[in-house]
């Protein structure tokens, strides 16, 4: 099985509060209509929420975030030059 997606599965099982509370949100409240997917495998990434249709991608950043900046810079620069839009928070 593709580890991103078993690692995905993993992050789905167990969201920190943060992104339990922003699924809750997008879930039910469908923004305008649109359809997120959360721990979502985009090429080597697995992103926290994405709405394919607007190609949105949605990542909550918490403490552990700060020592990965090089890494996430990284991240989103190839998400962009794919076409998404990275809002993080």
């Amino acid at each position: 099985m593709n580890t991103n997606r078993t690692r995905a599965r993993q992050m789905r099982k167990n969201p920190t509060e943060a992104e339990r509370l922003l699924w809750r949100r997008l879930r039910f409240w469908q923004v305008d209509g649109f359809k997120f997917r959360r721990q979502q495998p985009l090429g080597n990434y697995v992103v926290d929420f994405v709405c394919l249709e607007k190609r949105l991608i949605i990542e909550i950043d918490g403490g552990q975030h700060a020592e990965h900046a090089h890494y996430d810079s990284v991240r989103d620069a190839w998400l962009r030059d794919t076409g998404f839009v990275v809002l993080r928070f």
